[in-house]
């Protein structure tokens, strides 16, 4: 049985008791952050462990590599990437801009898979608007609809490219929240139109990507009472308007914008339709409320997941590391400051 939770662990070695744990309950995926990351082989190693205790050599392993902000594998022992914004900053010329926004993408697949890691929280495809929370900030591509959707793809591709899944994220839209979803509720109260041609649109455009991330935001325009993430009719949206048909996982359940408690949170994502609930702390009291609450993964869920997984089939692209690295420093080359936002590691 493979139950519907990405997990995550304690630290850089997978502890006895979460061996026993994971081979009992069996999560589809897990999900790694700093705490877990020290050098190359010792993140092999941990990735080798994961898969063992579950028993699957393509059990996904998940991190939030972005650049910027969010980046859980940095240096010494890996290079700093740029935030999303810096590629649009770097040239006034939108394909331009394209090409650099793949580069990067595909650099980053090619260290992450080196390491066992086969999926990346990232692109960010949500919409920033004057006067919403910093949370996003320069993690966002563009200042429009349809500059992030570009860039987003491009993104997506250089992942897929490199054999890394990309996870849109935060459907259906998280820029023009005014409050941070790790902290506080968020609660949009823009109308239907407006909702439609800014904020999710990126996510209608890139309705063919494998997985997506839903956003802790209430949409009073979709649902007065419940986050996207626990809302049947947010999720029913997603589907049917936004034309999404691949694997949609929660963001964190342990974020503070969930009512209720852990094992509530996850079987409320669940019954609204999403297909996995994740969680990223660790802590084995709230991993256990969880697997109390998460099911078998089947039906729908089971073929969008396994649909997801035989993206990572295809044959990785050629690449040459040092040149694309040595070109991506020189056309970004002075512009990778990183706007005022939330400290690094938030996701």
């Amino acid at each position: 049985m493979t139950a519907a939770m990405i997990l995550g662990c304690s630290g850089p070695v997978l502890t006895e008791a979460e061996r026993v744990f994971f081979e009992s309950v069996r999560p589809w995926g897990f999900i790694l952050f700093k705490r877990n990351v020290e050098s190359p082989d010792q993140v092999r190693a941990l990735t080798a462990s994961l898969r063992s205790a579950v028993g699957r050599v393509d059990a996904p392993i998940l991190v939030d590599q972005e650049g910027g902000r969010v980046q859980r594998l940095g240096p010494p022992h890996w290079p700093k990437h740029p935030p999303a914004a810096a590629y649009l900053r770097a040239t006034n010329d939108p394909l331009a801009a394209r090409e650099l926004a793949r580069l990067g993408a595909r650099l980053m697949a090619h260290e992450l898979r080196d390491v066992g890691i086969t999926v990346d929280c990232a692109p960010v495809l949500d919409v920033p608007t004057p006067g919403a929370h910093a949370i996003i900030g320069d993690r966002a591509y563009g200042g429009d609809p349809a500059t992030v959707s570009q860039l987003g793809r491009a993104v997506a591709e250089g992942l897929i490219a490199g054999g890394v899944l990309p996870v849109i994220k935060h459907t259906p839209g998280h820029g023009r929240a005014g409050a941070d979803s790790h902290h506080d509720l968020p609660v949009v109260e823009a109308s239907r139109e407006d909702l439609d041609a800014w904020d999710f649109a990126p996510f209608r455009a890139l309705s063919d990507m494998p997985m997506a991330m839903t956003a802790h935001v209430v949409y009073p325009a979709i649902d007065r009472k419940r986050p996207a993430t626990t809302s049947r009719k947010a999720v029913r949206m997603i589907r049917r308007e936004l034309g999404f048909d691949g694997l949609l996982m929660t963001d964190d359940l342990s974020m503070q914008a969930l009512s209720g408690s852990i094992g509530e949170r996850a079987r409320s994502s669940l019954i609204a339709g999403c297909d996995v609930v994740l969680h990223c702390n660790g802590q084995m009291d709230e991993m256990f409320e969880v697997a109390e609450a998460a099911p078998e993964l089947k039906g729908k869920a089971r073929r969008r997941a396994e649909a997801a997984l035989a993206r990572l089939a295809r044959d990785v692209e050629p690449f040459d590391p040092e040149a694309a690295r040595g070109r991506l420093d020189q056309l970004l080359s002075g512009r990778r400051e990183a706007a005022p936002g939330p400290p690094a590691g938030e996701a």
